[in-house]
């Protein structure tokens, strides 16, 4: 077997080689949800990504004479996990050394887990010399953890139970978000694993404000997107109530921001911002000054994707409700113990 079942490979690795048996993968973190919620149309939990430019780096080296993988730090478990998958689906008896660095601090919803389990399963791959697609990434990760779609470039709409890719968006110009932290940390497999209750216009909702994100990534109306993130933000006020989602709103006012965006299984609410930090730099420090008062800390992250490009049309999943014959219906039941957010 090479691989998940009806997939190909790409002779060229995907990452770098650095020399015989060492990789390296490299995935960026996501800012939250743009949008979070459950559809009408078949009851399944999405999300649509928000990637920034923060990330997470995978180093690998093959151990032939080793059977284990050995993780560093040794708390990424499911990264280790993950890579003895890969090396197994390729025929690979050995094991290897594992260490991972991130820019993406853990269980704040800026997608630190997912960020470290592809980055490793690009790295494993560059190590193999073997460009492991996104589809196969997806099917190595079904059944470790709910994953957000950073493995695809640019913003998505992503089953993140399923671990399955609903629809590429595509990209926006440049955005800054100043983030406020409330603190502490969420578990977010466990958050992610938990069924949301959703009312039937609530479902119909988020269907709605879905086509009229679609729509605006597509033109790259940016306001248009702001008000899709705030409107989510606010429905999620409802299992989630954030301490200071009115103070934060009134301050994106008074700058003219796009409006707030959530991790939604996470500590993070942001102040939306058109343009780069440079060109919002008095915004930028308003906001700071501004949540000075409250309990927490402020950060500022940048929106990763080329500048005004635009996708011909949004790109679907075959079948996005179509589940592989290998995969089981309990997708996310694993031996492994998780520690949060990694």
């Amino acid at each position: 077997m090479t691989g998940p079942p009806g997939e190909q490979h790409e002779a060229s690795p995907y990452g770098p080689v650095q020399e015989d048996g060492v990789g390296v993968g490299t995935a960026n973190g996501t800012f939250g949800e743009l949008l979070q919620g459950v559809l009408p149309e078949n009851e399944l939990d999405f999300l649509v990504t928000l990637p920034i430019t923060s990330s997470s780096t995978a180093e690998f080296r093959l151990a032939p004479s080793r059977r284990e993988v050995v993780v560093r730090p040794p708390h990424k478990a499911k990264s280790r996990l993950l890579a003895e998958r890969i090396l197994r689906a390729h025929g690979h008896r050995g094991g290897g050394s594992l260490t991972i660095t991130t820019e993406l601090p853990e269980g704040k919803g800026l997608a630190s887990s997912s960020a470290d389990l592809v980055a490793t399963a690009r790295a494993v791959g560059a190590a193999m010399g073997v460009r492991l697609t996104e589809r196969e990434i997806e099917l190595f990760l079904r059944g470790i953890e709910p994953s957000d779609g950073v493995m695809y470039p640019g913003i998505v709409t992503f089953y993140h139970r399923e671990v399955r890719l609903r629809e590429k968006l595509g990209f926006l110009p440049p955005l800054t978000i100043v983030a406020h932290d409330a603190g502490g940390m969420v578990d977010t497999v466990r958050f992610n694993q938990s069924k949301k209750p959703r009312s039937e216009s609530e479902k119909r909702e988020y269907a709605q404000l879905l086509r009229e994100l679609t729509d605006a990534v597509q033109v790259g109306d940016l306001q248009t997107v702001g008000d899709v993130s705030t409107r989510s933000a606010e429905m999620n006020s409802t299992l989630s109530p954030r301490k200071h989602f009115d103070d934060l709103l009134r301050i994106c006012r008074d700058v003219g921001g796009l409006g707030l965006v959530l991790a939604h299984s996470g500590t993070n609410l942001g102040v939306l911002l058109p343009g780069d930090e440079d060109e919002q730099a008095d915004s930028v420090e308003y906001v700071r000054k501004s949540c000075a008062a409250f309990t927490g800390s402020v950060s500022v992250y940048r929106s990763l994707g080329p500048e005004g490009e635009r996708p011909d049309g949004p790109e679907r999943s075959e079948d996005p409700l179509l589940r592989d014959p290998e995969t089981p219906e309990a997708p996310f039941t694993t031996s492994v113990g998780h520690h949060p957010g990694t």
